[in-house]
């Protein structure tokens, strides 16, 4: 039995649950992972909440990424051996001491790469990269959109997307996240909550509006952000902290510019083994060039998963938030 952290009814914060669970020995393709970190991120309080419907039913063990150590291994499984470090991201599991995982979702770690660190970009740096090098490949001279800029994405994308050479703008929700936005890559940041983020996106590019708006915001953010969008241009909708965007008509993009937008996921561009690699191996790259850092600026125990959650939804955290095993 190890200690994990599970959801017997979806709800708020509180139906997290700290308990044993047994583990058992990895199956065909399996491989065990001792966990030494998991990252704690928006979509774990989607499925928390039922927004997005648990795989394996109720109950489930929440949590979508981590780093740790594997254990053991599973018949058939070739590429990962027992003592290898590997981070991961995976639909629920990860908030718990031990756990099973398929082989071929597993990515082994470089030195330089700490299971903390792992823990915290794995799901939201990998994010990133298919966000700025395969949804819209970002260019030198582009003028970038960045919704929530101090949050755990907002600030991996932030730094990124400046390396690339982009004109970064960010909206944030007070002066401290401005400034920590701007710390970590953003030219110009946008207090959302004061100022009309349209006319000022307006204002910064001189009129020219931006070939691409992420927003991992969703609901109090939309339609605006199409006014930031230059015609042909793009808008990126890859989360919904304020609500899920809802049903549009889609000839609002025509009258916009003829805009395009999409509503990617991790999922699928990490779906084949040779991406996921890919992707997980860029990020490495850039993270250990020092080009881009990783913030861990929240630390909980597995036990105190229920503040996580609760200091997450109310904007109380700034990038990264991890529960340390």
């Amino acid at each position: 039995m190890v200690a994990a952290v599970r959801v017997h009814k979806v709800g708020g914060p509180e139906v997290l649950t700290y308990e044993d669970v047994p583990v058992p020995a990895p199956g065909p393709g399996q491989i065990k992972i001792k966990n030494h970190a998991s990252g704690v991120n928006f979509i774990d309080t989607y499925f928390r909440m039922g927004m997005y419907p648990s795989p394996v039913g109720l109950p489930f063990i929440s949590g979508n990424e981590g780093a740790g150590e594997v254990i053991a291994v599973g018949p058939g499984a070739t590429d990962i051996k027992v003592g290898d470090r590997v981070g991961y991201v995976s639909p629920l599991g990860s908030y718990a001491a031990e756990r099973l995982l398929p082989a071929d979702r597993a990515v082994k770690l470089p030195d330089s790469i700490s299971y903390e660190q792992a823990a915290a970009m794995m799901l939201k740096g990998m994010t990133v990269q298919y966000l700025l090098r395969r949804t819209y490949k970002v260019a030198k001279g582009d003028n970038v959109l960045i919704h929530a800029a101090a949050g755990g994405v907002g600030l991996i994308a932030c730094q990124w997307a400046n390396y690339l050479g982009a004109n970064v703008i960010g909206t944030v929700g007070s002066k401290e996240k401005a400034e920590l936005a701007r710390k970590n890559g953003a030219h110009h940041t946008i207090l959302y909550r004061q100022e009309d983020f349209v006319a000022k996106v307006k204002e910064i590019t001189g009129g020219k509006l931006c070939e691409v708006v992420y927003d991992g915001v969703g609901k109090t953010t939309f339609p605006a952000s199409l006014d930031c969008i230059k015609p042909l241009g793009m808008f990126v909708s890859f989360g919904s902290a304020s609500g899920q965007v809802e049903a549009f008509n889609i000839n609002i993009l025509q009258t916009k510019g003829s805009l395009f937008a999409t509503r990617p996921t991790l999922n699928h561009y990490a779906a084949k083994r040779e991406d996921l690699l890919n992707g997980a191996n860029e990020l490495f790259k850039v993270v250990t060039s020092g080009a881009v850092k990783i913030p861990i600026n929240q630390k909980y125990s597995l036990k105190d998963a229920q503040k996580a959650h609760r200091d997450l939804e109310s904007r109380a955290t700034t990038g990264a938030s991890i529960l340390v095993l």
